[in-house]
């Protein structure tokens, strides 16, 4: 019979992962404490108005805004795989409610935050506390320094030490920015995507959108509709599908440009192919890096080139198993089932159900994984982009 431990254990974040980790270590009688810098559940779906005071780059370690969703952005996925195993996205009628199948943003905070109501998690959350730094103690255990403060009133500082802590604060929210000749001097509106709300402060503006992706494409439309005119800037114009292409041709004012070589002080930002616009503001569509500010490891863990390693997959660092853990790293998932099935293997790792390989044998696992992925042709800014569900595997497997 496996004898099962209790664990103290800090989970940084209330948005997807947080949450659904938070159910299941409490689940395997844990006790949990999350950690939200915001007023309330959700993460990059609790909708954030207020960007004035965030850096137009974001630039700044600790940013002020969380969330990177625009006002009319809609889910790509249908709802019917967007929600947990065990708790369906099911269509809710009622004023303020989105019954599409690919509904709006808010719809899924509010899924988010009856989940959080429905298996009563709110009571483990501090919300408005901000995770300053988060180091290894004595005997392995967690220290966390948290800032925490109601709205009104002064901040406080409390340290305090966990046996484990789990990192579950997404990875949209700080800017990838690419690297441009004359970005620094360049004297006009610059600004990533992370803050752009509406389309209103673009107002008959000749605008650069850089970046080509889902969100890129998404925001050239709408900009078109305000915009004096709008141009694409990719960096492969073979990326691009045939629907798109076909939506360029029906607007007057957008235009699909290649890469920039640079940005002129006059406000001229020229083309690798020679070509030039005189632009009004630049609307980077580039991306986001992984990053945690708090998180203190000497070193064992680090990202590079937008890989979070050493990680045994995705989820474990090996020198600091289990007592550190990530949820929510992989990319291009069904994400909140995959978020679930991490959850459990790490509340079970922690309990004893579950065991984790050597640290030498998970490093071997991580040495192999990178090797594959490189035979494969993934670049490494790739290597969390995982199509199928490797987690859930390895929590379903059986143990002896």
């Amino acid at each position: 019979m496996v004898s099962k431990k209790k664990w103290s254990v800090c989970v940084i974040g209330a948005g997807p992962s947080g949450l659904v980790a938070a159910r299941e270590l409490r689940k395997e009688g844990h006790r949990v404490v999350v950690l939200e810098q915001k007023h309330d559940v959700g993460g990059q779906w609790l909708y954030d108005p207020n960007i004035e005071k965030e850096d137009p780059l974001g630039q700044t370690k600790f940013l002020d805004v969380h969330s990177s969703i625009y006002t009319s952005l809609r889910l790509l996925s249908p709802r019917e795989i967007m929600g947990y195993t065990d708790f369906p996205f099911f269509v809710k009628e009622g004023p303020g409610r989105d019954p599409r199948r690919f509904p709006g943003h808010k719809e899924l905070w509010l899924y988010l935050k009856e989940f959080s109501v429905h298996f009563g998690l709110r009571e483990l959350i501090r919300f408005n506390t901000r995770v300053d730094s988060a180091n290894y103690y004595d005997n392995n255990k967690q220290k966390v320094d948290e800032i925490g403060s109601d709205v009104g009133s002064e901040e406080v500082v409390v340290e305090e030490v966990f046996d484990a802590v789990v990192v579950a604060n997404g990875h949209y929210s700080h800017p990838r920015l690419p690297s441009i000749k004359g970005m620094d001097t360049w004297k006009r509106k610059q600004m990533h995507s992370h803050v752009y709300r509406v389309p209103k402060a673009f107002q008959n503006q000749v605008v650069v959108v850089v970046g080509n992706s889902l969100s890129g494409q998404d925001l050239s439309m709408e900009l078109a509709g305000v915009a004096k005119e709008v141009h694409i800037s990719a960096r492969s114009q073979n990326t691009l599908t045939e629907g798109f292409s076909t939506v360029i041709s029906k607007y007057e004012n957008l235009h699909l440009r290649p890469q920039i070589k640079s940005l002129e002080e006059d406000g001229r930002i020229l083309f690798v192919d020679g070509s030039f616009v005189v632009a009004d503001a630049i609307l980077y569509c580039t991306g986001y890096t992984y990053s945690f500010p708090f998180l203190d490891t000497k070193g064992t863990v680090a990202v590079e080139d937008n890989r979070v390693g050493p990680l045994y997959h995705h989820t474990f660092p090996p020198s600091l198993a289990p007592s550190l853990s990530f949820v929510g790293i992989p990319r291009k998932i069904i994400a909140f089932p995959f978020f679930e099935s991490q959850g459990k293997w790490i509340a079970q790792v922690l309990s004893g159900k579950r065991k984790l390989p050597s640290p030498d044998d998970m490093m071997h696992h991580i040495h192999q994984f990178y090797r594959q992925r490189e035979a494969d042709g993934i670049p490494k800014r790739d290597t969390h982009d995982i199509i199928h569900f490797e987690v859930r595997a390895e929590v379903n497997q059986s143990q002896s």
